[in-house]
């Protein structure tokens, strides 16, 4: 059975129009092909779409549910078509759990002054890639090297490296905290996209590690002081949250933030939006 995407323009046409004629002229095509089409369209379904008198043309029951699923098979292949040749025109932008922390906001603005012609869309994707490797964005925001060979990424700033606690936590009346302060704690953690692993203590002054999957639940059982976190410092100026606070861990490792990309189809404004975050970090 093979349906193409003619046969389905023909068929919402002539539902939409309400006769052959008028299909006809709408597509641009001759009315003898328009019937031809619908023919064709139902000898490879084996359903009858249409009922036809002299007067209308109206869907049978088996039609109606057809022309849905066309519209819908239509409208996807039209986004298919507009986002692979929109060029310059979006730049979507993945991040996993914080995008740029406090330079975000510059770097929206910025880039609707500079780059007018290119609508940027920041998009939230929990994965390994921020969603690159699952086609949600362009360009990701990420804060480990992505280990797949297809993605190249560059360094383009450095944050701090914090530790999340409950308010009323005892580390909390501190100014800052240091990593063996946390030892004999529990440390939530997302081993996807985060940073905090095992490696960052020695092996006998090790905390347990326990696993999370999304920022708003890693806040939320912080908040209650079963668990500890450690983070970018992006983390705490995106998540502000009642009930948690942010400490400097000062012998913590600096995190490297990183954009990434496809290595063999980079998006056009890929050295442009290098060159702001670059920019944007150089003036802390």
């Amino acid at each position: 059975m093979a349906v193409d995407l003619r046969q389905l323009r023909c068929l919402v046409a002539i539902v939409d129009e309400g006769t052959f004629t008028d299909a006809a002229l709408s597509l641009g095509v001759s009315q003898a092909a328009v019937s031809r089409t619908l023919a064709s369209l139902e000898q490879a379904l084996g359903v009858r779409l249409l009922r036809r008198t002299s007067r209308e043309v109206t869907p049978t029951v088996t039609g109606l549910r057809t022309v849905a699923h066309a519209r819908r098979v239509l409208a996807e292949v039209d986004d298919l078509v507009r986002d692979a040749t929109s060029g310059h025109a979006h730049l979507r932008i993945g991040y996993a759990w914080s995008a740029l922390g406090r330079h975000t906001l510059a770097f929206q603005r910025r880039w609707g002054s500079e780059h007018p012609g290119t609508d940027l869309h920041l998009v939230r994707v929990n994965s390994a890639t921020a969603g690159l490797a699952e086609g949600a964005c362009d360009l990701a925001v990420v804060r480990r090297a992505p280990a797949d060979r297809r993605f190249e990424s560059v360094i383009v700033g450095l944050e701090r490296r914090l530790c999340a606690m409950a308010a009323d936590d005892p580390l909390a009346r501190r100014r800052s905290v240091r990593m063996a302060d946390l030892a004999g704690r529990t440390i939530l953690v997302d081993r996807r996209t985060g940073t905090t692993t095992e490696d960052l203590w020695p092996p006998e002054a090790r905390p347990a590690l326990e696993e999370t999957h999304d920022v708003d639940d890693w806040l939320n059982v912080i908040s209650t002081g079963r668990c500890l976190g450690t983070t970018a410092e992006s983390t705490a100026n995106q998540y502000p949250r009642p009930g948690v606070v942010y400490r400097p861990l000062r012998d913590g490792e600096p995190i490297a933030v990183r954009l990434a990309w496809w290595r063999d189809d980079p998006h056009p404004a890929t050295q442009a939006v290098l060159e702001l975050l670059t920019a944007l970090y150089r003036e802390e």
